[in-house]
């Protein structure tokens, strides 16, 4: 993910505009869209700005300027939690604003700004609490002015300097004005844990209540005067051309303004969706697929198990003599495992509101990337990087897919050859054939047991296209490993003498993208799956096998050993219930689910409880973090049960929610979430439930009918009793 932030970025950098600092200084837009969630007037001239992250206003408020964008993870209500708990403001006066594209607010964990990688807590974590230790400490000097006494003397609580000898207060609001005359200082020292007041508390978010009362603003519900709506007739693969376009009907739709030919597809740009989704219909379309024509998902499956038995791999991990160690076991194993493309599936369908005037280019997105997109859309309509005024709007939805420039590009393109605003708005059929999918995977294993069970030596090949080099903006390394191919594998926790895993890359066609835990999406379930394969050969309960081999991982063991005691592994459970279980590690946080499922008589898997224990070092704020694991759990869940994107004749099959279906309310499982306290850096949050709870549900229906499947997603047919 750095790789692909630096080189989106590198267009946009050398003309970022620093965010104006000081004494009434605050954010201008030059263009307001009603009901936007970013400001659109500077602070009033009393107002504290100590930095680009924050001001407090005369009557005491404290906004909070938040550079991440809001998908629903809580950013805005994590990095406001940070500020004040070092600012000591009162939580009450506290607001949130979305920052503009700038790279004052740059995330620290890519040197750019953009949202991904669960990294805004864990790349903030220092950066904003020395903004509101700062802004505290010049408000305690000026507090001090005014009373002659040292600064340090002085003490802050909830929005207010306090008096040495306790006899006077003043609100953060009352010396607003007299600390921005100050300096900043050049050092501070942040607080310690024991004495946080605001983080690690279960506040409530800052977004609900604009959420619920439709105030809150998402990139669909831009409007601008004199805005068109486009609908594109999207290549089927990326690279297909149309070779005839017959937009006779099209253009006769009422409504209908022009059609327009991108490299990506053929666009109806209509006063309305519906008139533009209707001349879209209307158009007929010729494509040629190249050498994609021939697409299946059964070739797809040959060439990756190519690539997985593969002897001339790129090896990304080894360690002592795999072969050997196979070869002198008392017991082998052999499995092959594989998982499908997948589709992101955002709730709130893609779409970029553009408008180009000139050598001005501005647009309205709930984007991941708004850093990046400014370099890529001042190419596109070839303005100045500064030219480009990128309003974040909230994101129903991103898993990776929105960190994606496609539907920026093409509605900047559209306004710029039209003259015109433009809405571009994607279907879900579009985006189901977008061509941003998680890789499908195919995974070879081999294990070896010594005559007492204990695991000696594992060797694995995967085969899988390469994110990497399939973005278009990045490269293989010289070693020849993807490192997204093979996350959660070359690092798995287990202690194991003799090992190796190669990564055997195979090119099938349809592009890859990032995806939510991207491949440790595929990689856990394939690793702990195969774990528990050897734990039953092994006739070794599968919690125990797998804490006996995690003697130098104690973090790994922690969540391991608290979801089982919190799970009650080894109690009863009622007929026909059976548990599961699995751990992993991804972006920095360290996660271990418990499933207890049943199966019908017609094979169907039904998941009653999930119990997760995680580590994700120190935290922000617990409920957010319950919150995360939960929905990440009915990603992970949908995906093991329903998720699959396949090909036929060079076309994807799947088109909308009747055949890409979504876990079901009446299917979601009770879910705990149990957080262990830790004193390590935070970790990300968003993505680590994810990944154990493929495996977890496989491993329990193992348990409950002694089929193993190896395949996602769950094939009920496998399970059908006779």
């Amino acid at each position: 993910m750095r790789a692909l932030l630096d080189t989106l970025n590198t267009a946009g950098r050398t003309s970022r505009r620093r965010f104006v600092l000081g004494t009434g200084a605050g954010l201008a837009l030059g263009f307001v869209l009603p009901g936007a969630v970013v400001a659109s007037t500077a602070p009033a001239a009393a107002s504290f700005t100590p930095n680009a992250w924050l001001r407090i206003a005369a009557d005491g408020t404290v906004t909070v300027v938040c550079g991440s964008a809001e998908m629903g993870q809580g950013v805005h209500t994590a990095i406001p939690m940070m500020v004040a708990e070092e600012l000591d403001a009162d939580w009450k006066t506290v607001r949130v604003e979305q920052a503009p594209v700038d790279q004052a607010y740059a995330n620290p964990a890519f040197g750019m700004q953009a949202t991904g990688g669960s990294t805004t807590v864990r790349g903030h974590w220092k950066v904003v609490r020395e903004a509101g230790a700062a802004a505290r400490s010049m408000l305690v000097a000026a507090a001090a002015q005014q009373w002659k006494v040292e600064p340090g003397q002085c003490r802050t609580a909830e929005g207010q300097v306090i008096h040495p000898d306790g006899s006077q207060r003043l609100g953060y609001g009352a010396l607003a004005e007299a600390a921005g005359k100050l300096a900043p200082p050049k050092a501070v020292t942040l607080k310690d844990p024991k004495d946080f007041r605001i983080m690690g508390q279960p506040l409530k978010r800052l977004d609900t209540a604009a959420k619920v009362d439709g105030s809150a603003k998402y990139g669909i519900d831009a409007q601008v005067p004199g805005m068109l709506v486009a609908v594109m007739a999207r290549a089927p693969q990326p690279g297909a051309k149309a070779v005839r376009v017959d937009d006779t009907q099209a253009k006769a739709v009422k409504g209908v303004k022009s059609v327009i030919t991108l490299p990506s597809g053929v666009a109806v740009l209509a006063t309305g969706y519906w008139a533009a989704k209707k001349g879209r219909d209307a158009l007929v379309v010729e494509w040629d697929l190249g050498d994609k024509r021939g697409l299946s998902s059964e070739g797809v499956r040959t060439l990756l198990t190519e690539g997985a038995n593969a002897a001339d791999g790129a090896v990304a991990l080894s360690a002592g003599q795999a072969d050997e160690g196979l070869a002198a076991a008392a017991r082998r194993v052999a499995a092959t495992y594989e998982a499908p493309y997948l589709a992101h599936a955002c709730m709130e369908p893609l779409n970029c509101t553009a408008w180009v005037r000139g050598d001005e280019v501005e647009i309205w997105a709930g984007t991941q990337s708004q850093g990046p997109a400014q370099g890529i859309l001042s190419q596109v309509a070839s303005v100045q990087p500064a030219k480009v005024k990128i309003h974040t709007m909230m994101l129903g939805g991103g898993f990776g897919r929105r960190f994606a420039p496609d539907f920026v590009i093409d509605a900047t393109l559209l306004s710029k050859i039209s003259g015109a605003p433009v809405k571009l708005i994607y279907t879900r059929e579009d985006d189901m054939a977008a061509g941003f999918y998680r890789p499908a995977s195919v995974v070879r294993f081999e294990g070896g047991l010594d005559a007492g069970g204990t695991l000696v030596a594992l060797k694995g090949g995967v085969g899988s296209p390469s994110i990497m080099a399939g973005s278009g903006f990045m490269q293989i390394p010289p070693s020849g490993v993807d490192s997204f191919a093979m996350e959660g594998l070359n690092d798995h926790p287990y202690d194991i003498p003799n090992q190796r895993l190669s990564y055997g890359r195979r090119e099938p066609g349809p592009q890859v993208w990032f995806w939510r835990s991207v491949g440790h999406s595929q990689n856990t379930f394939f690793i702990e799956s195969f774990i528990d394969e050897l734990a039953a050969e092994a006739k070794q309960d599968p919690f125990e096998f797998r804490r006996a081999l995690l003697g130098k991982q104690p973090r790994y063991k922690g969540v391991l050993e608290a979801a089982a005691q919190r799970a009650g592994w080894g109690s009863p459970l009622p007929a026909g219930v059976h548990r599961g279980i699995a751990v992993g590690q991804s972006f920095g946080s360290y996660v271990a689910e418990v499933a207890e499922v049943s199966v019908a008589d017609d094979g169907t898997p039904r998941v009653h409880r999930v119990v997760a224990a995680v580590d994700c070092g120190q935290i922000v704020n617990p409920e957010i973090i319950r919150r995360q694991i939960e929905g990440s759990i009915v990603y992970g869940l949908t995906a093991a049960l329903y998720g699959k994107i396949t090909f036929k004749d060079g076309r994807v099959e799947q088109g909308n929610f009747h055949d890409y279906p979504m876990l079901r309310m009446n299917e979601m499982p009770q879910v705990e979430v149990h957080i262990l306290p830790s004193t390590e850096g935070p970790g990300g949050i968003g993505e680590p439930g994810t990944p154990p709870i493929a495996p977890a549900v496989a491993n329990a229906i193992f348990a409950a009918t002694g089929k193993r499947l190896r395949a996602l997603p769950f094939d009920a047919a496998q399970l059908k009793r006779a």
